[in-house]
This record gives C-alpha cells, structure tokens and sequence, in this order.
C-alpha cells in the first residue's frame, strides 16, 4: 500500500459557475494524432477535466473513474482533459488507458492559471502541474459547475458531478 501524506493546498481563485469559460488554444491529442485546437472549436456542452501529470496515480484514478462511468459516450457531451503532459506522453496515456478521450497538452500551465486550477509540484522548484479540477459547460461555454481540488490527493464526486451533466 502507498503512503502518502494528504496536503492542503492554498485556495483557489477559480472560474465559477456563471463565468464564461476563458478560451484557448493547445495541442489537442487523440488516439490517433493531436492538432491545435481551441476550446471554443467544441460544439455543446463540454466537461473540462484537470489533472496532475500523465502517469501519476491521480490522473490514472480520475481518467479510469471518467471512462468507468462512460461520461461523454453519447453525443450530448464532449469530455476533453488538460494538463502539463507533453502531446508525446498525452499520446501514450490514451493507448494505455484505451481511452476514447481527448486531452490538451498544457507544459506551461498557463491554461491552468486561465482556470485558477494550478498548484507548485512540492519538492520539484519551478515545476506546476493542474490541480484536479471539473468544470461543465454548457452550450455557450457558460460555467454550469465548477470543483477545484483543496488538497492532494482529493478527487471530485463524481456522483455530485453526474446529477450535474444531466442538467446540461
């Protein structure tokens, strides 16, 4: 069993429900290629999900639990992942979880701070990586649910998340 200790982490200025979903740009990677792509390219309600890096136990757990749950399996919603993996590592991610998911590949960060979804890597000078996060959007790319984690490991409730999506 791994050991760890539960860190809290400072508060988060986030984007909250009611918000306009800040836009960007970033490599978007799929199970077959990734081209730049902007949030405001997806059609419809979309679940934005944040996660720590490809490979650690964290982003594993959530994008099993996403998949496990079949989020995003009808055409009614689009789930698509960010976080500060490269498109080479998002690429492997998928194919190894068999993910029908899309993920944007975010190394600077930046979209995180856009989100207030960022933390510092403890231990690791320099280096910040996305707190897990969801938000759902609805068809204007309004804010209809936002949850940014407190500490770490946290993970979302993904029974409050779904009574959410089936409000979209």
């Amino acid at each position: 069993m791994v050991d760890f200790d539960v860190v809290e982490l400072p508060e988060a200025d986030h984007v909250d429900v009611g918000d306009e979903a800040p836009d960007f740009t970033r490599p978007l990677v799929g199970d077959e290629y990734w081209r730049d792509a902007a949030l405001s390219d997806i059609d419809g309600p979309v679940a934005l999900v944040f996660f720590t890096m490809d490979g650690a136990f964290p982003a594993t757990y959530m994008w099993n639990e996403i998949r496990d749950r079949g989020w995003g399996t009808d055409d009614d919603l689009t789930v698509v992942g960010v976080s500060i993996s490269t498109p080479y590592e998002h690429k492997r991610f998928v194919e190894e979880r068999g993910m029908e998911y899309e993920l944007f590949s975010d190394p600077s960060a930046a979209v995180g701070d856009l989100y207030g979804a960022v933390q510092d890597l403890d231990g690791m000078t320099g280096i910040r990586e996305h707190r897990p996060a969801v938000f759902l959007l609805d068809d204007d790319h309004a804010v209809e649910y936002a949850w940014v984690a407190s500490e770490w490991p946290e993970f979302p409730d993904y029974d409050e998340v779904e009574a959410h999506l089936d409000r979209l």
